[in-house]
């Protein structure tokens, strides 16, 4: 995934009501996110369709694989093969 543009990429909830279309193009083209402040705080984050679902897989895998270090830890501590019951 892209970084956010500082510059470009943190707009005030107001101004992205104004221009939801160029927000939306801007984030699809760039493929970067854009955090929306409320009250000069950070709300939300509007991101690509395709980059959410690749940040989505990355999540996925490492998750599955901090599950499978927990299985094999364990494993270990048991002292019991793999697969053994």
């Amino acid at each position: 995934m892209n970084r956010i543009d500082l510059d470009a990429g943190v707009i005030p909830l107001s101004q992205f009501r104004a221009n939801v279309t160029r927000c939306v193009l801007q984030v699809r083209e760039t493929r970067r996110p854009m955090v929306i402040t409320q009250h000069g705080k950070s709300a939300s984050v509007l991101m690509d369709v395709g980059e959410y679902e690749r940040l989505m897989d990355r999540l996925e895998l490492l998750q599955g694989g901090e599950a499978a270090e927990r299985q094999a830890d364990v494993t270990r501590e048991s002292g019991r093969a793999p697969g053994e019951t």
